[in-house]
């Protein structure tokens, strides 16, 4: 199923339905008593979602032996892009209106902004190449050298979240965990990985031998 052309259609219209939702919500002025703060937070919160989702697809594809998941990890990283760059916008747009100086302003005076403008950074590159004539140009490994750039941006989010909220921390404490999780399963993976090839099989020390 996993293989069907189209398994990638409900795949977008799940990704795409808090985008629409927001969208609803605006056409029926329906974004309560401060549509700027809830526009930033609703895609704060689905841009550190989508991040959290995106690390987790090796894992869980091979958890659960459906190595075809990984098919979806680059669209899914896409859309973190994507409603990383509405919460930007927001905030640089709707909120500060372009204004250099409050902005600049807004950089000395909150460090969770700092962290914030890291996290989005970071997600420029991956965005960019993230198509299949950028993995040519750079080759496979450097490719994959770079994309653990997703976990600097899932360190980052989770800072920068829980440097913004005021007493709630249960969200931000949430997300670590799981980006901290996410990590640590990478970090033992290649752990093992490295030591099986360090380790002479058999049929390794007999061709040695």
């Amino acid at each position: 199923m996993l293989r069907k052309p189209w398994a990638k259609v409900p795949v977008w219209l799940l990704s795409l339905t808090p985008a629409c939702w927001l969208a609803w919500r605006a056409y029926h002025n329906d974004l309560t008593a401060n549509p700027i703060e809830y526009i930033t937070h609703f895609t704060g919160d689905w841009a550190i979602r989508f991040v959290v989702i995106t690390l987790a697809i090796t894992p869980l594809r091979k958890l659960l032996k459906l190595p075809d998941l990984i098919k979806f990890r680059r669209l899914l990283g896409l859309f973190a892009f994507f409603y990383g760059t509405l919460h930007f916008l927001t905030w640089f747009g709707l909120d500060k209106f372009f204004d250099i100086h409050e902005i600049l302003a807004d950089f000395a005076k909150r460090r969770f902004i700092t962290m914030g403008l890291l996290t989005f950074l970071s997600m420029i590159p991956l965005a960019v190449t993230s198509t299949t004539g950028w993995i040519r140009r750079l080759g496979g490994k450097r490719w994959q050298r770079l994309h653990k750039l997703i976990y600097v941006t899932g360190i980052a989010a989770v800072i920068h979240y829980y440097w913004l909220v005021k007493s709630d921390i249960r969200l931000p404490l949430l997300y670590g965990t799981l980006v901290g999780l996410l990590l640590l399963y990478r970090i033992v993976t290649q752990s093992l990985a490295r030591k099986a090839k360090s380790t002479p099989t058999p049929k390794r020390a007999a061709q040695t031998a």
